[in-house]
């Protein structure tokens, strides 16, 4: 008796345990930000996209593959040509995700990795495109536009994949080394002709100055001149003075000064 009852127990917890494991086997769950697209072994890729959340299938026929449908970063370095033929170093930064509707289209034509596949491709395509039609320069001083065109050139070529850019941006942009030495040697040219032209301004400066100095000079010796021959020796005395009267002021401001009567050769009479 008590032989078929665990007999009974044992069968119960086998079905129960083949029961547990086909509805797991036929549930799975899509996590936040992703999608799911199905595989059925008989009739392919269905065009159902399956949302976020715990869903059931049909076990060992169909299968579920996940993407993820949350924005994400990739960095695609390019070397291209300007339209002046200088070699360009360009790094584009893309934040893309792809379109949940067309996951189904995505995974048949593409696969699963897809952003491995298409978008180094289409990226250094409109590079080279966009670059092309500016010269080295202008990729410099208008880099925003240039920034922007290969921002919409690409965003559309992407649609076509069936992918969404949210951003792209110009990370670094650097040409090579001949270009990069001709740049540096004008910037020492130019500095050196700034330096010269000041040269020139500061000589032309003095120059001027040297003739208002010697004008001034020559009408002062004028004046002096004619007061002399007016005056005759009356200004020179007057001249000395006003030149003593100035040095006896300074002196007597001096404390290591000592004035002694006329005659008196020491500063105390002291007894013989």
């Amino acid at each position: 008796m008590a032989a078929k009852v665990f007999e009974s127990i044992g069968k119960f917890g086998l079905a129960l345990a083949v029961a547990g494991g086909v509805v797991n086997s036929a549930l799975y769950n899509v996590d936040a930000g992703h999608r799911a697209v199905i595989f059925d072994r008989f009739r392919g890729v269905q065009d159902i996209v399956v949302g976020e959340g715990t869903h059931f299938l049909i076990p060992w026929v169909q299968k579920p593959v996940i993407f993820d449908c949350r924005s994400r970063p990739r960095n695609v370095p390019v070397i291209t040509g300007s339209k002046d033929l200088q070699n360009v170093n360009i790094t584009l930064r893309i934040l893309f995700r792809p379109v949940a509707s067309q996951l189904p289209r995505i995974f048949t034509s593409i696969g699963e990795d897809y952003d491995e596949r298409v978008l180094p491709s289409i990226t250094t395509e409109i590079l080279k495109s966009v670059v092309a039609r500016f010269d080295a320069g202008e990729l410099i001083t208008q880099r925003e536009l240039v920034s922007r065109q290969v921002s919409d050139d690409l965003t559309e070529r992407a649609a076509t994949f069936g992918l969404i850019l949210d951003d792209v941006s110009l990370t670094h942009l650097t040409f090579g080394k001949e270009f990069t030495e001709a740049v540096e040697a004008k910037q020492v040219a130019q500095q050196e002709a700034e330096r010269a032209r000041f040269v020139v301004e500061k000589a032309e400066q003095q120059k001027k100055a040297a003739i208002i100095s010697a004008e001034g000079d020559s009408k002062a010796a004028e004046l002096i001149a004619n007061s002399l021959a007016t005056a005759g020796d009356g200004l020179i005395e007057l001249r000395k003075l006003e030149a003593a009267e100035d040095i006896a002021y300074q002196l007597s401001r001096s404390r290591n000064i000592t004035y002694l009567p006329a005659g008196q050769s020491v500063l105390l009479q002291l007894p013989q």
